[in-house]
C-alpha cells in the first residue's frame, strides 16, 4: 500500500519536452533517475508510474495532455485508496519568479488548467502542491504561447540552482516535513 504519490503534470511528446508547461515533470523525471526503476506505461492510469522507497512512494506522469490531467488523479484514487493530502503535484507557475519554488498545501488552481481539471474531476484541493516558477510574459493572452517556450540558457541556470535547492529538501517532504521543507525554500 502507497504511503505517497508524487505527479509530474506536463504534455505527452516529445515537442514539449523542457517547456515551462513541462517543468513539474521534467523535475520529476530527474528526481527519479537516482531513487526509482524505470517508468512503465499504466493504461489503468493513463500514466506512466514507478515507485520507490521500498514500494511505499508511487510516481506518476499523466500520459494525457495537461489539461486532462484530473482523469489521471481520479483514477488513482479510486484504485489506491490514497488521500488527496498524500498527493504531491509539481506543476508549473506564472505567478512566481524563475528559479522560485513554494510548497502549498490545499489552494484554488490559480488558472492553472492541469490543477483546475484534477480539482474538477476529484472534487478535492487539499493535495501538496510544489509550486515551480515560470516567470509571466507580462500580457494574459501571451500566456498560451509563453508555457509552451522553452527556458533561455541564463533561466537555465536559475533552474538548475532552484533543482539543487529542492533536491536537498525532497527527503523532508516524503517524510512528511513540509514545514521544515517550507522555510528552508521560501526563505532568501
Amino acid at each position: 500500500m502507497y504511503k505517497l504519490c508524487i505527479v509530474g503534470l506536463g504534455n505527452p511528446g516529445t515537442k514539449y519536452n523542457n517547456t515551462r508547461h513541462n517543468i513539474g515533470k521534467d523535475w520529476l523525471k530527474d528526481l527519479s533517475y537516482n531513487l526509482c526503476d524505470k517508468f512503465i506505461e499504466k493504461s489503468k492510469y493513463e500514466a506512466k508510474i514507478t515507485e520507490s522507497h521500498s514500494g511505499e512512494v508511487l510516481w506518476l506522469i499523466p500520459t494525457n495532455y495537461m489539461n486532462e490531467s484530473g482523469r489521471t488523479i481520479s483514477k488513482l484514487i479510486k484504485s489506491t485508496n490514497l488521500k488527496s493530502n498524500k498527493i504531491i503535484i509539481f506543476h508549473d507557475d506564472l505567478d512566481l519568479k524563475i528559479g522560485d519554488i513554494r510548497i502549498k498545501e490545499g489552494g484554488g488552481h490559480g488558472g492553472h488548467n492541469g490543477l483546475r481539471d484534477i480539482l474538477s474531476k476529484t472534487g478535492k484541493n487539499n493535495y501538496i502542491r510544489i509550486r515551480i516558477g515560470i516567470g509571466h510574459p507580462g500580457l494574459k493572452e501571451d500566456v498560451t504561447n509563453w508555457v509552451l517556450t522553452k527556458f533561455s540558457p541564463n533561466e537555465k541556470k536559475s533552474l538548475a540552482q532552484a533543482y539543487e535547492k529542492f533536491n536537498e529538501v525532497f527527503d523532508m517532504i516524503c517524510n512528511n516535513q513540509i514545514d521544515q521543507a517550507q522555510k528552508i525554500l521560501h526563505t532568501k
